[in-house]
């Protein structure tokens, strides 16, 4: 029997399910865009089977509907998809970071034989856009369903099994306690985030060392700060009482380490210290979460003429698949520092041994 599925948003994470989905047996998809050329670059790209600016058409005899617009945009979307005539059966899912919200509009505007499931891939990339749409983006990754209780089990097995196609790993979660979860392992963080970076941009002001000098392990822990803007404002709003109280939390920690230095306590400090490496260390090794993972390696090079196209044909030789290069320092008294960038997780594996085995110094 065949099945349409509509893709309203296709970028990095509508693309990817598109790739994963297309040219599967009696699939077709079919995405939707105001933009002209937002449509031509779905199909230049060739993550769907057809390409329209009309949300009727888009959404006529659809059996799935995955909106993968910004979070500020999913209840508008959801409430005039409500009020065209969907298919029978039809199962509305989306891929946003958080699932109360637009799972309480859901059953809002809510009508017989028509299905909302919340869907979050904790999936990303350091690239956005169709440009960037893989079929490997969701392997691996968990991705969580948040059904409501009035959701027939029958609609919830159909989406799930579809997912299939993505490799990735479906986990289901109700969605409060959802946003409570990725409020704390990813809005938090890029709070947090933000302000540190802030405060220091404050420091800076006055003598221009602390930039100078915040290299290295500062710019890696701190890269969330450079989230896009927009993005980041709607899922925090969306996410507000959770986020408020967790900064709550939060203060009460950072008021723990204020006293702890206060009264010179280095045997909490060393207990907190110790409590933390032990939980990190208990967490799950290379497996795509909440925040995008990073796959770097360090190389240690010499200021010669060349040496970083010949690094970077050497991987190219190799079928390696370099994603970013960056040197860090490079001056006549010191060797540079040379970062080098990889999608996955077995390019940069590759990368370690073929060029350690060149010669270089490398380290993670």
């Amino acid at each position: 029997m065949a099945i349409k599925v509509a893709i309203f948003g296709v970028g990095l994470i509508g693309g990817s399910l598109g790739l994963c989905l297309k040219g599967k047996p009696e699939i077709t998809v079919v995405g939707h865009s105001h933009r002209p050329g937002s449509l031509n670059r779905m199909i230049e790209r060739g993550v769907v089977d057809a390409a329209t600016a009309s949300m009727e058409e888009a959404a006529a005899d659809a059996d799935f509907i995955f909106l993968c617009v910004p979070v500020g945009n999913l209840e508008e979307y959801l409430r005039k998809l409500n009020e065209l005539p969907l298919k029978p059966g039809c199962i509305i899912t989306d891929v946003g970071s958080t699932k109360a919200s637009i799972s309480a509009c859901a059953e809002t505007c809510s009508r017989p034989g028509v299905h909302f499931i919340g869907g979050h891939p904790m999936a990303g990339s350091e690239r956005s856009g169709v440009e960037a749409a893989s079929t490997l983006l969701f392997e691996n990754a968990f991705y969580v369903l948040t059904p409501s209780a009035g959701v027939p089990e029958e609609a919830y097995l159909r989406l799930e099994q579809l997912l299939g196609y993505t490799r990735a790993q479906i986990v289901r979660v109700d969605p409060v306690l959802h946003d409570e979860i990725v409020g704390a392992i990813s809005h938090l963080p890029h709070i947090i985030a933000v302000a540190l970076v802030n405060q220091v941009c404050d420091y800076d002001k006055d003598n221009g060392l602390h930039r100078m000098l915040a290299a290295g392990g500062f710019r890696d822990i701190t890269r969330i700060a450079s989230s896009d803007p927009i993005i980041w404002r709607d899922i925090l709003l969306s996410n507000r009482d959770v986020l408020l109280s967790l900064l709550q939390d939060w203060n009460r920690e950072i008021d723990g380490f204020i006293h702890m230095l206060e009264e010179r306590d280095g045997e909490r400090i060393e207990q907190a210290f110790q409590k933390a490496n032990q939980f990190r260390g208990e967490l799950p090794e290379r497996r795509k979460g909440a925040i995008t993972s990073l796959y770097d390696i360090y190389i240690d090079v010499p200021d010669h003429p060349g040496i970083i196209g010949q690094i970077a044909t050497e991987l190219g030789v190799q079928h390696i698949n370099l994603s970013n290069m960056q040197i860090i320092e490079s001056r006549e008294d010191v060797p540079g520092v040379l970062r080098l960038s990889f999608r996955q997780e077995n390019e940069m594996e590759r990368a370690k041994q073929h060029l350690h085995a060149q010669g270089y110094a490398v380290y993670l």
